[in-house]
């Protein structure tokens, strides 16, 4: 009697601990499904580059900010004797009319009628100040590298890494698809560079990955192994199996 009660007891123990183990087992053996049409690439380096610098790169609502040479006119509602035009410094400042110097590069329209409303404020009660851009620099981007047509190209708004090298005259025969360098400068010390593999998403058509550019952008399609080992290559094996003939 007391052998069959030991048996129950363990077989009781037993039957506990297997209902723990399974929910533990299923939350480890569990993994988000890969995506449908994507093949795995353990060998590139864009792996490494976290998410939310993906994220980064799909920011938009995108702002001019003031360039050195810049021409700016100021309209003062209230005050026309004050309406001015400025250009701005290759030190980045401009120089305003009873006000003397100050910092404009690198501030956005709103932020530096903001900055020189607080300026003329010691001197103007409540200004109602209109910051025009006359002259200024176009917004643009540029590629490198492997493509038809490298150079600096103007930018218009909406446009996508895939966009802009079709615009750039599109991949040649020596270009590594998997590996285009996207290289963005964040602020003066910083460049924020990312690799995109443009031949994965392009074989599993889904273009969800495909970042959109801003002004400033640099695109850089580097050489693919074969056009580097080209050079190298006998002439005469390359010309035997091009043309058996030898025509």
């Amino acid at each position: 009697m007391i052998t069959w009660n030991l048996r129950l007891k363990v077989l009781a123990a037993s039957l506990i601990l297997s209902l723990v183990a399974l929910p533990a087992a299923a939350q480890k053996n569990a993994a988000p499904s890969p995506m449908i049409g994507a093949t795995p690439d353990t060998g590139n380096a864009a792996q490494a580059v976290p998410s939310d610098s993906a994220a980064s790169l799909h920011k938009r609502n995108w702002r001019y900010r003031i360039n050195p040479s810049d021409t700016l006119e100021l309209t003062f509602a209230l005050t026309p004797e004050f309406n001015q035009k400025v250009t701005v410094q290759p030190d980045g400042y401009i120089t305003l009319r009873g006000i003397g110097d100050m910092v404009a590069a690198g501030q956005t329209l709103p932020e530096l009628t903001e900055s020189i409303k607080t300026a003329y404020s010691k001197i103007l009660q409540d200004p109602e100040i209109d910051v025009d851009p006359k002259e200024f620099e176009k917004p643009f981007f540029t590629v490198g590298g492997q493509v038809g047509k490298p150079g600096k190209f103007d930018w218009y708004g909406d446009i996508t890494l895939t966009q802009a090298i079709a615009i750039a005259g599109g991949f040649t025969d020596a270009s590594k698809h998997s590996q285009v360098l996207l290289f963005r400068r964040v602020s003066d010390q910083w460049t924020e560079a990312r690799i995109i593999n443009v031949k994965k998403m392009m074989s599993s058509r889904d273009l969800q990955e495909d970042p959109e550019l801003k002004p400033g952008d640099m695109l850089y399609i580097p050489k693919n192994a074969l056009s580097k080992i080209k050079p190298f290559l006998p002439t005469s094996s390359v010309g035997a199996f091009a043309s058996p003939t030898g025509f």
